[in-house]
């Protein structure tokens, strides 16, 4: 299956926490934006100064969170993808989440089978109502 991540997803990989998502081992091509990397290394870092994780352990996540990534196809923010995020959306969608799924909807266009996987319902819900199918939430 060929699956468009959000950074919950890709973090609750490489934080190994509970809730990982069920269709992980069924995901033979992943996709995500170039933002994903920026998100998922601010919030180790910020773990790591809120106390939460030492440098060792950043280390280690910081190596599994570029690895995934490595194998991951990256969509670039561009201007289709902008353009996109500063138009309407049938649901509430904060900065981030519109740069996402925008840069879905982009690949959607070219592979209907694309899945959009979260595990932020309010994502989640916004995906849906754009017509992607979801997997993941929450």
């Amino acid at each position: 299956m060929r699956a468009y991540l959000d950074s919950s997803v890709v973090l609750r990989v490489v934080l190994g926490e509970p809730g990982r998502l069920v269709a992980w081992s069924r995901v033979t091509a992943a996709v995500t934006s170039e933002i994903t990397r920026v998100e998922c290394l601010r919030s180790l870092d910020r773990l790591r100064l809120a106390g939460e994780m030492n440098d060792r352990e950043l280390a280690r996540r910081r190596a599994t969170l570029l690895g995934l990534l490595d194998g991951c196809e990256l969509v670039r923010v561009n201007r289709v993808v902008l353009d996109r995020a500063a138009e309407p959306f049938p649901t509430l969608v904060r900065t981030l989440d519109a740069l996402h799924l925008s840069s879905a909807l982009l690949l959607h266009r070219r592979s209907p089978a694309l899945r959009f996987a979260t595990h932020d319902v309010d994502l989640g819900t916004a995906a849906l109502a754009v017509g992607l199918s979801v997997i993941g939430n929450p």
